[in-house]
């Protein structure tokens, strides 16, 4: 009987697993949870399959919490506890609110420093539309809150329903602390008020704080130098401190995952001593995408992926069919076309970063890619399956 031809590509399968608590052997949990599925579902793995595991079971099995307490302790000892300039947040209740409870429990006075018209992530504060209209520049402009009331009026977030000027401001009240409110895009405006600056920028914080520090800021810390280390025998993370932190409860954050290259090895060999099949393993976050409708995008982690197998390191190296068939063969049809792009795929060499034929292939990192494709297969609710199987990923037109 000939060989039957493999009809199917990419095959993601969120995979279902216990409730992941504090302490658990999830490197056991993981691989057990992949294997039972394979099972019951009648497939096998192959060679470069990928399992992906969310971050969050990541850092509840490490047990990586902190408290507002703990926030307000380390901003406190930083900063001296006095007035505290808080630049650039993204506007997110499950993201940052946390995190300014325990930066407000920690200062006599914040100054908010909103970016405008959106944030960095894309939540909008003003339409633009509205800016228009206002002729405000928002590259220069620096506005008051009564200003931007006066402007603007309400603008409830399109998602949430939040008005995110009103509830930040009320919450830094509410733990204690005085509270003004400004709207500037240039970091150094934040100095006419005060000249020790928490900066929540994600993606843009080194240039932040470069552009703060020569500016004549006293103290500037990102994000990423609050909870860098334990406080009081709290969770941290070295690298990242507060970002990629999630609220837990009223009073409580989870923090980014800490070092797990450990956990992705551990899972690899498990597969390869129970199915002799050599699979890559990676923790996800956030996918790195954008939303048409509200224009956020979407990626509030600092990475994708804070960990993965060597495997997964680089970025795709392929090339475009529709791009072939319509012009190096656009003379063939049939088996001779298919014959023509098998030989092209199969004599590819090298990088093909110029080449006309691989242009539109999205060379993103391979870790961006299938960590959004894992983001959007998990989803942020009830699925139940915070692990992702991505069967045939590495596969192309000649498999």
């Amino acid at each position: 009987m000939a060989n039957k031809e493999r009809r199917v590509g990419t095959v993601s399968r969120g995979i279902r697993c216990p409730i992941i608590r504090e302490g658990d052997d999830l490197a056991a949990i993981v691989s057990e949870s992949v294997l039972l599925a394979a099972e019951s579902d009648g497939f096998e793995l192959r060679d470069r399959d990928v399992i992906s595991v969310t971050e969050s079971i990541v850092a509840r099995a490490q047990g990586n919490y902190a408290t507002v307490e703990d926030i307000a302790a380390d901003v406190r000892a930083k900063l001296g506890g006095e007035t505290v300039g808080v630049i650039f947040p993204i506007l997110s209740r499950n993201r940052f609110a946390i995190c300014l409870r325990g930066i407000a429990m920690g200062a006599k006075k914040v100054v908010l420093m909103l970016a405008y018209p959106s944030d960095e992530v894309g939540n909008e504060l003003v339409n633009l539309d509205k800016l228009d209209a206002a002729g405000v520049n928002p590259y220069s402009d620096v506005l008051t809150e009564a200003k931007y009331r006066e402007l603007f009026g309400v603008n409830k977030h399109e998602f949430t329903g939040v008005d995110y000027v009103q509830y930040y401001a009320d919450l830094v009240r509410d733990c204690g602390a005085e509270v003004e409110v400004i709207f500037a895009n240039q970091p150094k405006a934040i100095l006419e008020y005060t000249d020790k600056v928490i900066n929540c920028s994600i993606h843009t914080r080194v240039r932040t704080k470069r552009i703060l520090m020569e500016a004549g800021a006293k103290q500037v810390l990102n994000l990423d130098e609050i909870l860098n280390a334990p406080v009081n025998g709290s969770g941290c993370n070295e690298k990242y401190g507060l970002l990629g932190s999630n609220k837990a409860t009223e009073d409580k954050v989870k923090l980014f995952p800490r070092e797990c290259k450990g956990l992705v090895l551990d899972i690899q060999e498990r597969i390869l001593k129970a199915t002799g099949k050599h699979v890559e393993v990676m923790v996800y976050g956030d996918g790195a995408f954008k939303d048409p409708q509200g224009k956020i995008w979407e990626l509030a982690d600092p990475v994708v992926s804070p960990a993965f197998t060597d495997g997964l390191i680089g970025t795709p190296n392929e090339l475009k069919l529709k791009y072939l068939a319509d012009n190096d063969y656009k003379d063939l049809s049939g088996e001779a076309l298919k014959e023509a792009i098998s030989a092209s795929i199969r004599a590819k060499e090298g990088s093909l970063v110029g080449n006309m034929a691989s242009q539109g292939t999205t060379p993103r990192q391979l870790t961006d890619l299938i960590g959004s494709l894992c983001d959007l297969t998990s989803g942020s609710g009830d699925k139940g399956t915070p692990v992702v199987l991505v069967q045939g990923y590495f596969d192309n037109y000649t498999n």
